[in-house]
């Protein structure tokens, strides 16, 4: 908390450990099963899989590794290209450098703030030839290995038309849903609408394990691929032989066990949060500076965090004056077309992120938000 704030100092999102999270973790320490060994790893991969009716999953370490094991897994090769959305954190665009790919950064469409898909079909369409290898860039010349979509915020990026295009052309698409898990797209839940899906479990997500990741896909092969190198690729049960390069990127027992008491309470914390969400939004509509971020009318979000968009041009002050009163906020992630570590990247278009990215701010949305918390940050935002 900064030094100056007020001692009520309410967080941007932070977990509600105050399920069987204790018990679980007792569990573990007094069974010794505290590494990637123990029951509780398979037991939340099951719930996990079950809650989103993914016939698969392998529990990873970070969202990220997620992320990297997916891309591995559907293919993608050194050299190849994958599209991106440019409006999210980085995980997605250090996942693709990991594999030795380059991004292909895809603007938002200002309509719900979720990757332009409308730009990326046209890209694959018209930018793109299709050969007996793949499909490749034009201008390029490189390969186009996967689409990877990230929906943000808890919403949903609009897929249908995109799956149909990359279906058509033998494209894989990897969702990075690391911040929707439960949130439905016409009724099927994120992760599940392409060919491999990945979450997050840190400890700001709507359910957290401390840190943490899944795959989730319904291709056994891809499954059995993303479970053998995410344990060094070990080929044998009893010997040290190892016939891939593979990672380090199992969850451990006393995170599954965390995970696990979370998922007890899925739904409890869904319900929070779009509790809150529609509070900021009923107070949106009253005051003319601030828009509630859009939500399509075919998703059902889940609002992990709620943000506004600020009409004013004083996203800094406004965030300003809310720290001094002990509240934290964020702004939106850098378009990662921007980002230094990402300099000379194709893009495709832009400036509808820049724009959202420099009007944007994420209030408070933990699942135990209280009304009164809600009230004052509401109060505060009342008075610009």
């Amino acid at each position: 908390m900064p030094s100056d704030a007020k001692e009520s100092f309410i967080p941007l999102s932070a977990p509600d450990l105050s399920g069987n999270e204790a018990a679980y973790l007792a569990e573990c320490i007094s069974t010794n099963w505290v590494s990637s060994a123990g029951p509780f790893v398979g037991r939340f991969e099951k719930i996990v899989a079950d809650f989103v009716g993914a016939p698969h999953s392998v529990a990873t370490a970070t969202g990220t590794a997620a992320l990297h094991l997916a891309l591995i897994v559907a293919g993608v090769r050194p050299g190849d290209e994958v599209l991106v959305s440019t409006l999210s954190f980085i995980a997605p665009a250090n996942a693709i450098r990991y594999v030795g790919a380059y991004p292909v950064f895809v603007d938002a469409d200002p309509n719900d703030w979720q990757m332009d898909v409308g730009l990326a079909v046209d890209f694959l369409k018209n930018g793109c030839e299709k050969r007996a290898d793949g499909v490749f860039n034009k201008q390029t010349g490189r390969r186009i290995g996967a689409v990877l979509p990230v929906h943000i915020l808890g919403s949903a990026v609009n897929l249908p038309p995109l799956l149909d295009v990359t279906r058509s052309l033998g494209v894989p698409l990897i969702e990075d849903a690391t911040e929707g898990l439960g949130a439905r797209y016409e009724g099927r839940f994120l992760g599940t609408l392409g060919d491999i899906g990945c979450f997050s479990f840190n400890g700001n997500k709507l359910v957290t394990s401390g840190g943490g990741g899944m795959v989730v896909t319904p291709d056994t092969q891809w499954f059995e691929k993303a479970a053998h190198l995410s344990t060094q690729a070990k080929a044998d049960p009893i010997e040290s032989i190892h016939d891939d390069i593979g990672f380090n990127y199992r969850l451990t027992n006393i995170q599954a066990a965390v995970g696990c008491a979370q998922m007890e309470r899925i739904d409890q914390f869904i319900a929070a949060r779009r509790d809150i969400a529609a509070q900021y939004a009923e107070f949106c509509k009253t005051v003319d500076f601030l828009n509630f971020m859009p939500i399509p009318k075919n998703v059902e979000a889940v609002n992990w965090l709620s943000a506004v968009l600020i009409k004013n041009n004083s996203r800094i002050e406004i965030a300003e004056k809310l720290r001094q009163e002990g509240i934290e906020t964020r702004p939106l992630w850098q378009p990662l077309h921007r980002s230094p570590a990402h300099q000379d990247s194709v893009v495709l278009g832009g400036d509808n992120a820049e724009k959202i990215q420099k009007s944007a701010l994420c209030l408070p949305s933990s699942s135990t938000l209280l009304s009164s918390e809600i009230s004052k940050i509401i109060k505060i935002l009342s008075l610009d």
